[in-house]
C-alpha cells in the first residue's frame, strides 16, 4: 500500500503540472487510504504537500510572464488571512463527535473526510463540464476586476482549505477567468501562485495540536513534486484540457467511494 502511495504521490504533482489542478483533491485520500495517516493530520500534511509542489510548479510560469501577481494579491490576501484563521481556530475549535445515529459515530475525522467528499463530487462537476470560457479568453480582452466578488471568492476557498486541505484550484481557475478575465494559462500560473502561498501560510499556522512525522512528509513531498515536473513537460505534448474530464471523471468516483465507506461500511 505504500508503495502505491508514493506513486499515487507523483500523480499529484502530475495532475498539477499537467492541468493546472486537482492534484490537491488526491492529497487527502492517498493520505487517509494508503498511509493510514489520521483525517485530521492528513488535512495539515496535505497543505505542506500541495503547497511546496505548487510553489516549485509556479515557477516555470513565473519566468514565463504568465503569473498575474495583481490578482494573485488581490484573490489572495483574504485566501491566506482564512486558512490561517482556520487553522489556527476553527478546526482545534471542533468537536471530536458530531452526532451519534445508533451504532454510528460521526468522529472529526469521519466529517473532515465526508466534507471532502462533497468538495471532490463539486470539483468533479467543474472538471467533467465543458468549459464555455478558457479557450475563447484571449489576451487583447478588456480586463475588468469585481472586487467585492474576488474577495468574498478568495475567503470562501480559504476556509474549504483550511478545512480540508484542498488547494482549491478547480474553485480559483474558473474565478480568475470570469472574474479577472485572465487567459487560461495565465489563470493557472496565478492559481499556484495563490495555492501555494495559502497552503504554506495554513500550515505553519496550525493550532499545535498536529505532530508532524517531518520524514514521511519530505518524502511524500519529494514524490508529488517530481510529478509536477513531469506533468509540466507531458503538458507540451498534451493538451490538459482533453484530459480533464477523465480526471473529473475518477474524482467523482472517489468522492463517492469516500461517502459510502465514511457512512456505510465505516
Amino acid at each position: 500500500m505504500e508503495i502505491l502511495g508514493y506513486f499515487a504521490s507523483i500523480l499529484i504533482g502530475v495532475s498539477l503540472g499537467l492541468i493546472g489542478g486537482g492534484g490537491s483533491i488526491l492529497t487527502v485520500p492517498v493520505l487517509v487510504y494508503l498511509f493510514h495517516v489520521d483525517a485530521v493530520t492528513a488535512t495539515a500534511y496535505s497543505l505542506f504537500i500541495v503547497g511546496l509542489t505548487s510553489a516549485v510548479g509556479s515557477g516555470d510560469y513565473f519566468r514565463k510572464g504568465l503569473v498575474d501577481t495583481r490578482t494573485a494579491i488581490i484573490f489572495g490576501i483574504p485566501s491566506i488571512i482564512a486558512v490561517f484563521a482556520t487553522r489556527a481556530w476553527l478546526v482545534p475549535a471542533l468537536p471530536s463527535e458530531f452526532i451519534s445515529i445508533g451504532s454510528f459515530v460521526m468522529t472529526k475525522s469521519i466529517f473532515l473526510l465526508l466534507l471532502f467528499a462533497v468538495l471532490m463530487v463539486a470539483a468533479s462537476y467543474s472538471m467533467i463540464k465543458k468549459s464555455k470560457n478558457g479557450a475563447a479568453e484571449t489576451e487583447s480582452q478588456v480586463r475588468t476586476f469585481n472586487y467585492p466578488l474576488i474577495l468574498a471568492e478568495g475567503a470562501v476557498v480559504g476556509v474549504l482549505t483550511g478545512l480540508v486541505g484542498a488547494g482549491g484550484g478547480f474553485l480559483i481557475i474558473p474565478a480568475l477567468v470570469v472574474l479577472s478575465k485572465l487567459p487560461m494559462k495565465q489563470a493557472v500560473g496565478t492559481s499556484l501562485v495563490i495555492i501555494a502561498a495559502k497552503s504554506l501560510i495554513g500550515f505553519f499556522g496550525e493550532g499545535g495540536e498536529t505532530l508532524i512525522d517531518w520524514k514521511f512528509l519530505f518524502i511524500v513531498t519529494a514524490f508529488s513534486i517530481s510529478g509536477i515536473f513531469i506533468g509540466t513537460a507531458l503538458s507540451k505534448r498534451i493538451d490538459g484540457a482533453k484530459l480533464k474530464p477523465a480526471f473529473g471523471w475518477f474524482v467523482l468516483v472517489m468522492g463517492i467511494y469516500i461517502i459510502l465507506r465514511e457512512t456505510l461500511f465505516h
